[in-house]
């Protein structure tokens, strides 16, 4: 597609936000954000849903039929096509994201490394596809990453899972590139985050010499995180390879700071939501303005962010659908981001979550509580939706 500069996206427009959804797909969005807003989901839900999971009362047809058909594509990869070409039609690509977590053995990691290299292989050649997306903890236990970061003698057996570890992100991100499907390394907690930084450094090195495959994900809520990928710039340009920054203000704040509190050590978190903000622009400053050899996915709900962005591309004239720039959005959330991004010819993609629903619970509960954690994020997602049934007169 052709520069269009005259054409901005108007994110108040909900004939384009929901172009895509019936009256009673609607309709049903409304209440489950009611619902959220008014915290049963977040306070009282997931013990209540956990207790009757786990005691195999007969709850998952509720939870599909609700929270999980909101926020997430299906329990399998081919459970996800319809969401897929849904999200096709408003011109938003797909991120299928497999999100299972939590896990401790080495058989469930080779299971984990397998699922996501068919989201890779499903990917391949379908440009309604055009990123995909894993995390480190994914495919290795977590304590094993928290001893790395806090610079602790592994083991020999350690060591030997840890090479696992690396021989796993390697095949994922080498499949990536043989397919040229880009693959974003997701951000984690911070005493984890370092051992996740080099090893997509590292992947980095081996498959972006030649254009961008994968990225690494930075989480601008933490107040040393734009220096850092300022320095990583450097390192890609001294080492002759594309820097991919997903770019987010990030997920982890309570439990970091909490954390941080309890162990007595400076918390990472930004003083307040301004720093976060200020930092995160900054950052799409500086990555607009070494767009050659960076490539950014803007992962965001923020408006005047998302807005930045398009008016830093017009202003250094780069094409809208430069292949180095890409927006992205949480399935179920900020339609009226995502597909008037869209429809104003920018590169829009919407994470896809998939995965049993007994294992994705934890991600689908993240979900409502970011929506009132955030300031006005509920709200404003009912209040679009209202707009649009009295637009429908529905």
């Amino acid at each position: 597609m052709e520069l269009s500069p005259n054409k901005q996206p108007n994110f108040d427009n909900t004939e384009v936000a929901f172009r895509q959804k019936t009256n009673a797909e609607l309709k049903k969005a409304f209440w489950l954000f009611k619902m959220i807003g008014s915290n049963f989901l977040t306070k009282v839900g997931p013990p209540i849903t956990n207790f009757f999971l786990n005691i195999g009362l007969p709850v998952q047809g509720a939870i599909k039929a609700t929270i999980f058909q909101q926020f997430c594509g299906g329990e399998t990869i081919a459970e996800c096509d319809h969401a897929i070409a849904q999200l096709a039609k408003g011109g938003v690509g797909t991120i299928l994201d497999y999100s299972v977590e939590g896990e401790e053995e080495e058989i469930v990691f080779d299971e984990t490394c397998q699922e996501i290299i068919r989201t890779i292989l499903r990917a391949d050649g379908d440009p309604n596809i055009p990123i995909t997306v894993f995390k480190i903890t994914g495919i290795g236990r977590f304590a094993l990453l928290e001893k790395l970061d806090a610079k602790k003698t592994l083991s020999a057996e350690e060591q030997a899972e840890f090479n696992q570890v690396k021989l796993r992100c390697e095949m994922i991100c080498r499949t990536a590139f043989e397919k040229s499907v880009p693959i974003m390394i997701d951000a984690e907690e911070t005493w984890i985050q370092n051992t996740i930084d080099e090893l997509a450094l590292d992947m980095m090195r081996k498959f972006n010499q030649e254009r961008i495959i994968v990225y690494n994900t930075y989480q601008m809520y933490r107040h040393d995180k734009l220096a850092d990928m300022k320095a990583d710039h450097l390192i890609a340009k001294a080492a002759g390879f594309i820097l991919g920054v997903k770019m987010v203000r990030g997920a982890y704040m309570e439990k970091e700071r909490k954390r941080a509190a309890e162990m007595g050590y400076p918390s990472p978190i930004q003083p307040d939501k301004e720093s976060s903000d200020q930092d995160y622009n900054l950052s799409l400053r500086y990555c607009v303005d070494h767009i050659e050899d960076i490539a950014i996915v803007c992962g965001t709900h923020n408006e005047d962010s998302s807005r930045l962005l398009t008016y830093l591309l017009n202003e250094k004239k780069i094409a809208h659908d430069h292949p180095h720039v890409y927006f992205a959005q949480l399935l179920g959330m900020s339609d009226n981001l995502s597909f008037n991004l869209a429809d104003a010819n920018y590169n829009v993609a919407k994470y896809v979550p998939y995965g049993p629903i007994k294992a994705v619970m934890p991600y689908l509960f993240r979900r409502a509580q970011e929506n009132t954690s955030v300031a006005g994020q509920t709200g404003r997602e009912l209040g679009l939706i209202e707009r649009e049934l009295k637009r429908r007169k529905v």
